[in-house]
Protein backbone atom coordinates (compact mmCIF):
# COMPACT_ATOMS: atom_id res chain seq x y z
CA UNK A 1 0.00 0.00 0.00
CA UNK A 2 1.23 3.55 -1.02
CA UNK A 3 -0.69 6.59 0.18
CA UNK A 4 -0.01 9.69 -1.88
CA UNK A 5 -0.54 12.34 0.72
CA UNK A 6 -2.11 16.29 -0.04
CA UNK A 7 0.60 18.71 0.15
CA UNK A 8 -1.48 22.11 0.76
CA UNK A 9 1.87 23.92 -0.21
CA UNK A 10 1.94 22.71 -3.68
CA UNK A 11 -0.89 23.62 -5.80
CA UNK A 12 -0.55 25.37 -8.90
CA UNK A 13 -3.43 27.20 -10.21
CA UNK A 14 -5.93 25.60 -12.93
CA UNK A 15 -8.64 26.87 -14.71
CA UNK A 16 -8.80 29.73 -12.12
CA UNK A 17 -8.73 27.33 -9.37
CA UNK A 18 -5.80 25.88 -7.47
CA UNK A 19 -5.80 22.64 -7.77
CA UNK A 20 -3.50 19.19 -7.11
CA UNK A 21 -2.61 16.64 -9.91
CA UNK A 22 -3.48 13.79 -7.58
CA UNK A 23 -3.69 11.34 -11.08
CA UNK A 24 -1.65 9.84 -13.40
CA UNK A 25 0.41 8.23 -10.19
CA UNK A 26 3.02 5.52 -11.77
CA UNK A 27 2.03 3.54 -9.51
CA UNK A 28 -1.52 3.02 -10.09
CA UNK A 29 -2.86 1.94 -12.98
CA UNK A 30 -6.02 4.09 -13.79
CA UNK A 31 -8.33 4.71 -16.77
CA UNK A 32 -8.43 8.16 -15.61
CA UNK A 33 -6.60 11.05 -14.44
CA UNK A 34 -7.62 13.57 -11.29
CA UNK A 35 -7.08 16.72 -9.60
CA UNK A 36 -7.99 17.85 -5.74
CA UNK A 37 -9.56 21.25 -6.18
CA UNK A 38 -9.75 24.41 -4.21
CA UNK A 39 -12.34 27.34 -4.99
CA UNK A 40 -11.28 30.11 -2.65
CA UNK A 41 -14.30 32.14 -1.85
CA UNK A 42 -15.72 34.27 -4.45
CA UNK A 43 -13.36 32.69 -6.66
CA UNK A 44 -14.63 30.62 -9.73
CA UNK A 45 -13.14 28.34 -12.68
CA UNK A 46 -13.28 29.45 -16.47
CA UNK A 47 -16.20 28.18 -18.98
CA UNK A 48 -15.17 25.52 -20.41
CA UNK A 49 -15.71 21.87 -22.09
CA UNK A 50 -13.15 19.41 -23.24
CA UNK A 51 -13.45 15.69 -24.86
CA UNK A 52 -13.64 13.94 -21.98
CA UNK A 53 -15.91 13.06 -19.79
CA UNK A 54 -15.33 14.41 -16.28
CA UNK A 55 -16.95 13.79 -12.48
CA UNK A 56 -16.81 16.13 -9.69
CA UNK A 57 -16.85 14.75 -6.04
CA UNK A 58 -18.00 17.75 -3.85
CA UNK A 59 -15.89 17.27 -0.41
CA UNK A 60 -15.92 20.07 1.74
CA UNK A 61 -18.13 23.39 1.79
CA UNK A 62 -20.80 24.69 -0.93
CA UNK A 63 -20.50 26.20 -4.32
CA UNK A 64 -22.57 26.33 -8.02
CA UNK A 65 -22.19 24.57 -11.38
CA UNK A 66 -23.05 27.02 -13.84
CA UNK A 67 -24.50 25.42 -17.42
CA UNK A 68 -26.37 26.18 -20.39
CA UNK A 69 -28.87 24.25 -18.30
CA UNK A 70 -28.77 26.84 -15.58
CA UNK A 71 -27.22 27.26 -12.07
CA UNK A 72 -27.42 24.20 -9.42
CA UNK A 73 -26.08 24.70 -5.61
CA UNK A 74 -23.09 22.08 -5.35
CA UNK A 75 -22.39 20.71 -1.87
CA UNK A 76 -20.02 18.23 -0.06
CA UNK A 77 -21.50 14.71 -0.67
CA UNK A 78 -22.71 15.45 -4.33
CA UNK A 79 -21.08 14.27 -6.88
CA UNK A 80 -21.75 15.82 -11.04
CA UNK A 81 -20.91 13.84 -13.99
CA UNK A 82 -20.21 15.83 -17.33
CA UNK A 83 -20.53 15.13 -20.52
CA UNK A 84 -17.68 15.18 -22.81
CA UNK A 85 -17.79 19.11 -24.37
CA UNK A 86 -20.49 20.09 -22.24
CA UNK A 87 -19.53 23.55 -21.02
CA UNK A 88 -19.20 24.16 -17.06
CA UNK A 89 -18.31 26.25 -14.83
CA UNK A 90 -17.35 26.06 -10.85
CA UNK A 91 -18.15 29.50 -8.44
CA UNK A 92 -17.93 29.78 -4.75
CA UNK A 93 -19.98 32.42 -3.52
CA UNK A 94 -19.63 31.37 -0.09
CA UNK A 95 -17.28 32.63 2.66
CA UNK A 96 -15.21 29.48 3.32
CA UNK A 97 -13.32 27.41 0.70
CA UNK A 98 -14.89 24.99 -1.69
CA UNK A 99 -13.03 21.59 -2.00
CA UNK A 100 -13.81 18.64 -4.87
CA UNK A 101 -12.33 15.77 -6.49
CA UNK A 102 -12.14 15.81 -10.60
CA UNK A 103 -11.65 12.72 -12.24
CA UNK A 104 -12.05 12.90 -16.40
CA UNK A 105 -11.37 9.90 -18.94
CA UNK A 106 -11.98 9.29 -22.21
CA UNK A 107 -11.70 6.35 -24.96
CA UNK A 108 -8.04 6.80 -25.59
CA UNK A 109 -7.09 6.74 -21.80
CA UNK A 110 -9.29 3.69 -21.47
CA UNK A 111 -7.15 1.97 -24.16
CA UNK A 112 -4.22 2.86 -22.70
CA UNK A 113 -5.23 1.56 -19.43
CA UNK A 114 -5.94 -1.99 -20.94
CA UNK A 115 -2.80 -1.73 -22.86
CA UNK A 116 -1.08 -1.50 -19.57
CA UNK A 117 -3.05 -4.27 -17.73
CA UNK A 118 -1.97 -6.47 -20.41
CA UNK A 119 1.45 -6.18 -19.49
Amino acid sequence: MEIRRLDPDEPVRDQGLVARRLMPWPLVNAPFDGSWCVVRPGAESGTHGHREHEVWVAVAGVAEIVTADGVVPFAAGDVVHFRPYEEHQVVNRSEEDFQFFAAWWDLEMAERFAARDEE
